[in-house]
């Protein structure tokens, strides 16, 4: 059908608004429109390919040139709820963003430059998301570094640039590790199309098969956070102005950790030699990331470089669903990434909002808010609850299901695992409150100067607020979606069979099929 070209659009739409930004950098008015117009449209395009591939994978060749050869776009049901949730996400972000730029006037961020970076992170995710190929997520990455290179350096401030050239080089490092996996796997299998490379692999020598799975591994370990490669996080991202430091923690880490997850249901599946290994390894790697990461943010005096700790330890909890090699356990962790996407991001941006209305980030510097703020008070209070994992919040149910995998698979990595989610659940509830109470109930030490905070910062945090409730009362549909997803990633055969279906297997030509070309299939 012709309706699989909507694939492109979530990829080539923001890049198309992003040169049109560009191009009207004189008239921000009109920047602003083609930004909001451009993304509320890849919104309604992602809404659509969930609802495309709910049954199969919806596929596109590009320039119908047959897989493998050409450039393949898969949206299945894992790359189609992750693409929903980061452009539901950057959307509100962008209108919370407008909201402060038109209040700060002169003062805001050089909106020239904002708006077009922001179109082509969107771009960046959307194609690491839709890829098809190694090499195509690969260049989605570099978008990614780009674009976030811009945005976190804006304004030009001596600490910007130095954590911006940190989280560059940390980033090329990641890149030359994928890279190098990715050229070890074509000198190995000829190919680097991911469903023809889920027939080829399991024919490679196990060692030469296992080297590249950990290139892989720390490749995206890296983009993810995994401790012990989290430490160029918390340094980077509390410098970035308010909204770039929200999407950065919704969205970077969880490209991640989609590519962990891709790569080890579909290359490196656990039933091969060697799977039980990795997945152990990946196990303690997951609880380490649990507890060390908590352990930095219950150090903290200052609410940002704090949630930036929790992201990397609620990280773990992901690795944590990837490593039982479950339906049940990959269900949940998806799950949790789709909660965790919208929660991390909502407590950003309410920090945002702190900042304004305190005038600091610095809790010993903060306090009285719950008096002369309270929308911020709840706005805050209920998705750090549910970052907590309190009932009935989606990160209960998370914790549930994965506590549920551990206990199903029984063995002693899984019960480190509960201990060390248990843990990490209770500490994260001890920093955020710990948080709450110097914010907003201990007497303010001095009055600091603030900024107003408009309605339509306000308006965007309380609209993404709605959506993490939205996910915790469809908690039981979303886990049966996961469930599905889950199984299908583990089965492989709908998106193999659906990227190189019978006769063109292999092939790498484009040919003519019964119903049409190979692009309108």
């Amino acid at each position: 059908m012709m309706g699989n070209y909507i694939i492109a659009l979530p990829i080539v739409l923001p890049l198309f608004g992003a040169g049109v930004s560009l191009a009207c950098a004189s008239w921000r008015r009109l920047q602003l429109i083609v930004s909001v117009a451009v993304l509320a449209l890849v919104l309604v395009v992602a809404a659509v390919l969930l609802w495309m591939a709910r049954s199969q994978p919806v596929v596109l060749d590009i320039g119908n040139w047959a897989a493998p050869l050409g450039i393949t776009l898969v949206a299945d049901q894992l790359s189609s709820i992750m693409l929903l949730t980061s452009v539901c996400v950057t959307f509100l972000v962008l209108l919370y963003s407008i909201s402060q730029g038109v209040s700060d006037g002169a003062d805001a961020a050089p909106l020239a430059v904002y708006h077009p970076a922001f179109l082509i992170l969107s771009a960046g995710v959307s194609n690491a998301f839709l890829s098809g190929d190694l090499f195509n997520i690969y260049v989605g990455f570099e978008m990614l570094l780009l674009a976030s290179f811009v945005l976190i350096t804006l304004g030009g401030t001596r600490e910007r640039i130095r954590s911006g050239t940190v989280y560059v080089v940390v980033s090329l490092v990641s890149s030359a590790v994928f890279l190098l996996a990715i050229v070890m796997i074509y000198a190995a299998t000829g190919t680097v199309n991911l469903a023809q490379l889920s027939l080829r692999l399991p024919e490679v020598d196990a060692n030469v098969r296992l080297s590249i799975q950990v290139l892989l591994l720390v490749g995206f370990g890296i983009k993810a956070a995994i401790f012990p490669l989290s430490a160029w996080l918390p340094d980077s991202y509390p410098i970035a102005p308010a909204p770039v430091t929200a999407v950065f923690a919704g969205l970077l880490t969880k490209v991640g950790v989609y590519g962990i997850i891709r790569t080890q249901t579909l290359l490196f599946p656990p039933d091969q030699p060697n799977g039980a290994a990795v997945n152990e390894v990946l196990g303690v790697f997951a609880a380490l990331t649990m507890i060390i990461g908590i352990l930095g943010a219950v150090a903290q005096v200052d609410i940002k470089r704090l949630l930036s700790f929790t992201l990397v330890s609620h990280i773990g909890y992901m690795i944590w669903g990837i490593s039982t090699a479950s339906v049940t356990g990959l269900s949940s962790g998806i799950f949790y990434a789709v909660h965790h996407i919208t929660v991390q991001t909502v407590l950003f941006l309410v920090v945002g909002l702190i900042e304004r209305r305190g005038g600091s980030t610095s809790l010993v510097k903060l306090g009285s808010l719950a008096k002369t703020a309270p929308v911020i008070a709840v706005l805050y209070l209920l998705p750090a609850l549910n970052l907590a994992g309190v009932p009935p919040f989606s990160g209960f149910f998370g914790k549930i299901g994965l506590m549920q995998a551990a206990v199903q698979r029984g063995t002693h990595i899984d019960g480190m695992l509960v201990a060390a989610g248990i843990i990490s659940s209770l500490l994260t509830l001890y920093a955020v409150m710990r948080a709450w109470n110097m914010a907003f109930w201990q007497d303010a030490p001095e009055v600091l100067p603030s900024k107003p905070t408009p309605s339509g910062m306000v308006g965007a945090t309380a609209a993404l607020l709605s959506i993490t409730i939205g996910i915790s009362l469809l908690a039981g549909p979303i886990s049966t979606y996961t469930a599905y997803t889950a199984s299908d990633l583990y089965k492989r055969t709908s998106y193999v069979s659906a990227v190189l279906p019978d006769g063109l297997r292999g092939s790498g030509i484009s040919e003519k099929v019964t119903s049409g070309e190979r692009g309108d299939n």
